[in-house]
């Protein structure tokens, strides 16, 4: 399982910093050993445009030096958005999924207005309620997380770990959770992790 980092319009240190919090911090020794052992792929938006599908799907294939047509071949991946980043994840996504590839997730931060939906698990996380409640009429997916109270649209992918809020399940039998965003994060990378080991 490979991770796929889509960042936003932004500096390129708030990525640094995101996924330094998601993935080195001590309390993570539960992230599936395959990303932990896995450099994440990082679409590098200082060279392309960010909303990009295109050029992202195209930058997959160079780094995972894909045989053409068989990307079946290639471990599945996870789709981490986030802005405008959430645009290109989707699109490449699907591109991957058409090419035959495998799409273990898609975690949107912030895809606000981006219209999601696909036959692989799609979770939202958001900087606060209105985001999350107007997001879900594009496409609420299934487990989802917002802030609580609101922080800043940046602040959600500089600083996860700080952004406190709730995880709401995707069926009404669950109640939500207080809970943080790297957590909540973390989560859904342990459970698919334990898929991906399942299905071997």
């Amino acid at each position: 399982m490979r991770l796929v980092i889509c960042p936003g319009i932004h500096e390129p240190q708030l990525t640094q910093s995101f996924l330094g919090h998601l993935l080195e911090d001590s309390d993570n020794a539960q992230l599936p050993q395959e990303i932990c052992q896995e450099n994440p792929l990082i679409f590098p938006t200082e060279r392309y445009p960010a909303y990009s599908g295109p050029h992202l799907l195209q930058f997959i294939t160079q780094q995972l030096d894909v045989t053409p047509f068989k990307p079946s071949l290639q471990p599945p991946l996870v789709f981490v958005g986030f802005s405008a980043g959430v645009v290109s994840a989707i699109e490449a996504a699907w591109g991957w999924r058409l090419m035959g590839g495998t799409v273990t997730a898609f975690i949107a931060l912030d895809g606000w207005g981006v219209p999601l939906w696909g036959d692989f698990p799609i979770h939202r996380v958001s900087h606060d309620y209105f985001t999350h409640w107007s997001s879900a009429l594009l496409g609420q997916g299934e487990d989802s997380f917002y802030a609580d109270p609101g922080v800043d649209h940046l602040e959600l992918w500089r600083s996860p770990h700080t952004v406190e809020g709730w995880s709401i399940p995707s069926t009404r039998s669950h109640e939500r959770v207080r809970t943080t965003a790297t957590r909540f994060l973390l989560s859904l990378l342990q459970r698919y992790g334990e898929r991906v080991r399942g299905e071997k």
